[in-house]
């Protein structure tokens, strides 16, 4: 039974890098599109291995991964996508992906500086707009989180600076599952899209007045923080909405909110 199993993997392995990567990315937005991140994930990378040119393979393999909670290793992917990625439509997607994953991380300076990006290629995308504000309103009131982040990137070799990574890791893990969005329908996300723009933290200056500074410091803190968190998630609930049946060939298929092809 052991030797057949093996003989059966041996046999997908080949098939798979048989195929040429344009099909193996079509395949792969199909396993995306049903969850299965990790099958799309093997697709893309074996697209990419063939083919380390394409900014598609790259950038949908950091979609994958992101969706396992591998931070640091989109942020790998993103960067492979940059360096082929030629059109405005191309570096605006994946810049945008780029500070969704930094901002996952806390690292909010190069959040800040990935959006920017994201906007210097298409400067009227609302979605990209808001997370740069949102992202320098948190760099902002987290100035001591920037330092650590460029510590930890210093002496990233570390056995501390190791053992902090894989409790950011978790962190990041928790905050997410807690906000899971396959929990979340399509009239949710939009409610909740409607619901983050009336809890900015702008809105709340009216209310500032009536607290003491303590107080009203630890309510900013919180607040700016669950609203990261909302945006965060409406972005990733509206991933991956590519057009049925159509194969993308060096074309990129356009959605409506996240940066996908």
């Amino acid at each position: 039974m052991k030797n057949v199993l093996l003989i059966l993997l041996s046999f997908v392995s080949v098939q798979m890098f048989a195929q040429k990567p344009a099909t193996q990315i079509v395949q792969g937005n199909k396993q995306y599109n049903t969850r299965n991140y990790a099958q799309a994930e093997a697709l893309y990378r074996s697209a990419f291995s063939q083919d380390d040119k394409s900014t598609f393979a790259a950038y949908d393999k950091g979609n994958a991964i992101y969706r396992q909670y591998q931070t640091n290793e989109s942020i790998g992917s993103y960067q492979q996508a940059l360096k082929s990625a030629k059109t405005k439509d191309e570096k605006h997607r994946i810049f945008h992906n780029l500070g969704n994953a930094y901002m996952k991380q806390k690292n909010y300076g190069a959040a800040v500086e990935a959006y920017k990006n994201a906007l210097r290629n298409n400067p009227n995308d609302e979605e990209t707009r808001y997370n740069f504000a949102l992202a320098k309103q948190m760099q902002k009131d987290n100035p001591n989180q920037n330092q650590d982040n460029k510590d930890n990137k210093d002496n990233k070799d570390n056995k501390d600076n190791k053992d902090n990574k894989d409790q950011d890791k978790k962190d990041d893990k928790k905050d997410q599952d807690k906000n899971d969005p396959k929990d979340k329908g399509d009239d949710k996300k939009d409610q909740d899209k409607k619901d983050d723009k009336g809890d900015n933290p702008k809105d709340d200056k009216k209310d500032q007045g009536k607290q003491d500074p303590q107080q009203q410091k630890q309510d900013q803190s919180k607040q700016q923080m669950e609203n990261m968190l909302n945006a965060l998630n409406n972005q990733e609930q509206k991933v991956r909405e590519r057009v049925q049946g159509r194969e993308r060939e060096g074309k990129p298929v356009k959605v409506n909110n996240t940066k996908d092809w």
